[in-house]
């Protein structure tokens, strides 16, 4: 993003060479950053689409409680597979 000028008093004023330089290097380290939680927001897909269709934990324990934990496993597992890491 070029900034070429700024308001001074409600008046247009060109920027120096330093300051455009120094604008322009915020937007680019924050691009930089935008960019970055990107790729980390983009690579937890699997957590959001895990998190979204595991049982709440009341019936998970109510699962435990009936079924036992070797059940339990099963079920979760299952949606593991489905949406694995990456």
């Amino acid at each position: 993003m070029a900034h070429t000028h700024k308001l001074v008093d409600g008046v247009r004023v060109d920027l120096t060479a330093e300051e455009i330089t120094e604008l322009n290097t915020k937007d680019e380290i924050e691009n930089k950053r935008i960019a970055d939680a990107k790729v980390i927001y983009d690579n937890n897909k699997y957590q959001r689409d895990r998190a979204a269709e595991y049982p709440s934990i009341k019936d998970q324990l109510d699962d435990i409680y009936h079924n036992g934990v070797d059940a339990w496993k099963t079920t979760i597992k299952a949606i593991k597979d489905k949406y694995p890491k990456e």
